[in-house]
């Protein structure tokens, strides 16, 4: 067995582990020690901070520029539409089903595996670091963002994150506002000129209607939704006033500081307050070495809605990885074992061709 099919099938079977150990966001210890278990048993020395995991190459050198390969170990909570068990790692016609096989762990073990292949390697351009990391379901902060300060500085970042395996060259950013929209409480038997839901009416078509000029080649338009609203207690009274909140999806022409500036001076409402502002859009140019040697090995590059632990970054990031997005937080998700080993293969040769 060569060593990349030896690695291919040592990713499979680390991947079944973890599909077997519950690692709900904030509750990782369990797959965290099985990653530390792959890097005792292949001799590479690795650290470990709270349920993150990591590791550098062996000719690591304080010269060179950097690259963080970094996926996620954690998973949502099953959904109740599951017929199977959503801890046991079955394979069935190909498909490995399984919490977290698609979503992300197909690209955790993949990546893993391209590390340990590189990680004694010489004459690379880059260092390398991989990161195992805990809570991008929920976006936690004792995920990446509490690890990044530990880590050397980082230059470049493939975040592996379901893509089938094409070049998400950017990613859209994300605000949460607050919003409130006030007006008089009183009597619904008396008259009053001054209702918080018929004045909410009007925000609601505000913000249908809200169209940001900036649009992006990769990602689009900013796309605004409104997906809440909360009002009153009781038939006869006239609510104080209507909450809203407002979800947007940053491209990757404004900052999200940007975006919250103009709705503060431009929404018809009382008060609007972002929840956060720290998950930006990202991406990274296309004349990139990574891209270029992508495009070259013939990945399709595309511009991605959802968002990822990429927004914890800084610096540039290309999302990529096995599997299909649309098949995360599904009942019986499911990744191809073929697409865990071609992901290994391409994720080498995407790197050779960039680096070596």
């Amino acid at each position: 067995m060569t060593h990349l099919s030896k690695l291919q099938t040592e990713a499979l079977e680390l991947l079944k582990k973890l599909i077997s150990t519950q690692s709900f966001s904030g509750e990782e210890e369990g797959t965290a020690a099985l990653l530390e278990q792959w890097f005792k048993d292949h001799e590479i020395p690795f650290q470990r901070h709270l349920n993150n995991v990591w590791a550098v190459n062996k000719n690591f050198e304080d010269t060179k520029p950097t690259l963080l390969l970094n996926s996620h170990h954690d998973t949502v909570k099953p959904n109740l539409a599951y017929t199977k068990d959503p801890f046991n790692a079955e394979i069935s016609e190909g498909k490995l089903f399984g919490l977290g096989s698609n979503d992300a762990g197909g690209c955790l073990v993949s990546l893993l595996a391209t590390f340990t292949y590189f990680y004694k390697a010489e004459g690379l351009s880059h260092n390398l670091i991989f990161a195992g990391t805990a809570e991008e379901e929920i976006n936690g902060k004792d995920g990446i963002a509490c690890l990044l300060p530990l880590l050397p500085k980082v230059d470049v970042a493939i975040v592996g994150e379901p893509t089938l395996m094409d070049l998400a060259i950017a990613e859209k950013g994300l605000v949460v506002f607050d919003v409130l929209v006030k007006g008089t409480p009183s009597h619904a038997a008396h008259p009053n000129d001054d209702n918080a839901i018929y004045k909410s009416a009007k925000a609601l078509q505000w913000f249908e209607a809200c169209k940001f000029e900036k649009v992006s080649e990769a990602l689009g338009e900013v796309k605004l939704t409104v997906t809440q609203i909360k009002a009153g207690s009781q038939h006869n009274v006239v609510p104080a006033q209507v909450e809203l909140v407002v979800d947007v999806r940053v491209n990757d022409q404004y900052s999200n500081a940007e975006i919250a500036a103009i709705l503060a001076e431009q929404a018809p409402v009382d008060e609007i307050k972002p929840r956060s502002l720290r998950l930006n859009s990202s991406s990274i140019p296309l004349e990139h070495p990574l891209i270029e040697a992508g495009i070259s090995l013939g990945m399709k590059t595309y511009g991605s809605p959802t968002l990822s632990d990429q927004a914890m970054l800084s610096c540039p990031s290309l999302k990529l990885g096995p599997g299909d997005s649309t098949r995360s937080h599904s009942a019986d998700e499911f990744i191809f074992v073929k697409e865990i080993e071609e992901g290994i293969e391409k994720y080498i040769k995407l790197l050779e061709k960039a680096f070596v």
